[in-house]
């Protein structure tokens, strides 16, 4: 799926928003891709992992037998993906600021992980989750997300397989551009709720 058509994706389920945004890594961007307005839709969801799927199949081969997914936003992702791929999928959830598995969820050395995330930008949460999982003695074959904020730039230690990549700006609340000093933020992810 090219990424004209990803996009539209977004745009018709009104999850590529535009404003002034303070993205879960703390940067700063004037666009904001809602991926649980996205994935709500089940068909939509089902198309664009689909797609993804087969690419991940086209780098990896059968070399994953389960997916993991860093919660929140990677939990409908990675069960859909989980789905496609035909393996178990579970979650890891964040205990004292620390991504573990729980709910009885169980990892080995002969687990071959493809880590899920919805979005990447910084790659913070790839790299955690990706940290987590090989604490439990699997090995992390690779990574994939629906959109790579970051463009190839974000580091996560294992090859990242996006659906797309997308450039967005991003910037330090520091070395915020003009048109955006006087505009409110808002924050609309989920990491640091309480």
């Amino acid at each position: 799926m090219e990424q004209a058509k990803v996009l539209k994706e977004f745009r018709d389920a009104g999850a590529l928003l535009e404003g002034h945004f303070v993205l879960s890594s703390g940067l700063h961007s004037r666009q904001y891709l809602q991926c649980a307005r996205v994935l709500m839709d089940t068909k939509r969801s089902a198309r664009l992992c689909k797609a993804l799927a087969q690419k991940v199949r086209d780098t990896f081969g059968d070399k994953i037998n389960c997916v993991v997914a860093p919660a929140m936003g990677g939990v409908i992702v990675g069960y859909e993906m989980g789905r496609q791929l035909g393996v178990p999928t579970m979650f890891l959830e964040r205990v004292d600021g620390e991504f573990t598995l729980r709910r009885g969820f169980s990892l080995d050395e002969n687990s071959r992980v493809l880590m899920v995330e919805d979005i990447v930008t910084t790659g913070l949460s790839s790299r955690e989750a990706i940290a987590s999982i090989g604490s439990y003695g699997a090995r992390v074959v690779g990574a994939a997300c629906l959109i790579d904020r970051s463009n190839g730039k974000a580091e996560i230690g294992k090859k990242l397989v996006p659906l797309t990549k997308m450039k967005v700006e991003t910037f330090s609340a520091n070395k915020l551009p003009k048109d955006l000093i006087n505009v409110p933020a808002v924050k609309p992810g989920s990491r640091g709720l309480k």
